[in-house]
């Protein structure tokens, strides 16, 4: 497996990384998920604490006694933020928190679930239109110096909600996590749009890959294969440009001998930007296959096919 630096850290991760959202119920099989995982070469995985309203992270505890000695050589990794409707109080809406008793009460239960002393990255989940950023700083540099958490970063944010937040830290944020594959790839289509007409419709994006790039945080691509549509897994309703990626990925992989994942995994990885795609599938030869996506040296002509495709247009 492949390794890159996480943000301005450190820490090593490997380039695919597994998202826990949804890990089994079922001790047996989230174990074999994970151990599939760790065998393929991942180190890096992917918490928040309402997956499952924090079953996942008590269930991915487990992984201890089954693999003696693991804790030191993964990276763990959490989110928080999102509180449910219902809680405290029946009344309470669901909503974003990134109040300072908030911050340092989630990340308390996270390590409790999890087992461990430490986070190594904790991400908060969805921008809270309520954001101090100065209580955020507090929190951070509490459970900093606590040992709580090694390393800082977003999720779901704009350059320009991260630039806010990061006026007032210490510290630098790691990591962007953001929805990214073929199927959305917004992140891309902002810098092709600009200057070309007629503006065929929306793109969000407001530079956020580039201030990303820019400042050394890693972009971590979450659901990058769509729930399997783009290698295969298309919906009955799946528009045309959605079944046209599917086919070129589809011919790409039987070309070179390797799985539907490893191409559209390695479209990500393609980008010199140094996108970290997390997956979230938990069967395991799904994992495997993902984790081929390492090895495929993907040409600018192939890239740009698979964009085409995914665009259901050309490009300007």
């Amino acid at each position: 497996m492949e390794m890159m630096q996480l943000g301005k850290t450190p820490l090593k991760v490997s380039r695919i990384a597994l998202g826990c959202m949804r890990l089994s119920e079922n001790k047996a099989d989230a174990m074999a998920s994970i151990k599939a995982a760790l065998d393929a070469g991942i180190n890096l995985f992917d918490h928040a604490d309402i997956y499952g309203r924090g079953a996942r992270e008590t269930m991915f505890a487990n992984i201890w006694d089954e693999v003696p000695g693991l804790r030191s050589r993964i990276i763990l990794q959490s989110k928080c933020g999102i509180r449910s409707a219902g809680s405290p109080e029946p009344s309470s809406p669901h909503r974003y928190d990134f109040s300072y008793e908030h911050i340092v009460r989630s990340v308390e239960g996270s390590l409790s679930r999890l087992k461990t002393d430490y986070l190594d990255v904790l991400l908060l989940h969805r921008p809270d239109v309520l954001m101090e950023p100065a209580e955020v700083a507090r929190a951070f540099d509490e459970l900093r110096r606590a040992g709580k958490v090694r390393y800082f970063g977003v999720s779901n944010h704009t350059s320009h909600q991260m630039a806010v937040l990061q006026q007032a830290l210490d510290q630098p944020l790691v990591a962007n996590q953001l929805l990214l594959g073929l199927l959305h790839s917004e992140l891309f289509e902002q810098g092709v749009r600009l200057s070309s007409r007629p503006v065929m419709r929306n793109v969000r994006g407001d530079g956020t890959l580039e201030h990303c790039w820019l400042n050394g945080v890693t972009i971590q691509a979450w659901s990058p294969l769509s729930s399997g549509a783009v290698t295969g897994n298309l919906p009955a309703s799946a528009e045309p440009h959605v079944v046209q990626t599917a086919e070129v990925v589809a011919e790409l992989a039987a070309a070179r001998g390797v799985s539907k994942e490893a191409i559209a995994l390695g479209w990500l990885l393609r980008h010199p930007a140094g996108i970290l795609p997390i997956i979230g599938t938990m069967n395991p030869a799904r994992i495997r296959a993902s984790c081929e996506a390492t090895e495929v040296q993907m040409s600018r002509e192939e890239w740009y096919r698979l964009f085409i495709a995914s665009r259901g247009e050309d490009i300007p």
